[in-house]
């Protein structure tokens, strides 16, 4: 719940700071998931810690059946003050194609089974994907918000 709040927050300063950009940066056309099992991690800003370590785990195939595409999606805070337990969910994923900026884009749209806010990552190469705001808008502050492969 407090990520989901966090990165809620996160995301609304962003985009009523202007943050949110028109252009992408460094596009790269290659494969994108297309193993059974995919891993990213990376780090998020916090507001109150010194980040949000982000685990998430897409498995399944792009051109697969959509009920056979599925994800977790782990959040651990660091140092933070109130030390809030990790948050835990799963769901499935959806492949969605272009993005305002960039119609050849592709975006992983994740939503989690029961309550639980969608998350939208833009796959900007191989190994890298960006959180996105739900409009799938790039912020500018976008490498702040990338996950790599493991």
């Amino acid at each position: 719940m407090q990520f989901r709040s966090l990165l809620a927050g996160s995301a609304m300063l962003a985009l009523l700071a202007g943050c949110a950009t028109g252009g992408p940066s460094g596009q790269e056309s290659d494969a994108g998931v297309s193993a059974s099992e995919q891993h990213y991690q990376g780090t998020l800003p916090c507001r109150n810690c010194d980040g949000i370590d982000l685990d998430v785990t897409m498995v399944g195939e792009e051109t697969g059946a959509a009920e056979e595409r599925t994800f977790t999606l782990d959040a651990t805070y660091r140092n933070h003050p109130q030390t809030p337990p990790p948050e835990n969910y799963a769901g499935n994923w959806e492949v969605l194609n272009g993005t305002p900026s960039d119609p050849d884009a592709t975006v992983y749209e994740l939503t989690p089974n029961g309550d639980g806010q969608i998350y939208y990552f833009q796959r900007i190469n191989e190994r890298t994907l960006e959180l996105i705001d739900p409009e799938r808008r790039r912020f500018e502050n976008g490498e702040m918000l990338q996950l790599q492969r493991q």
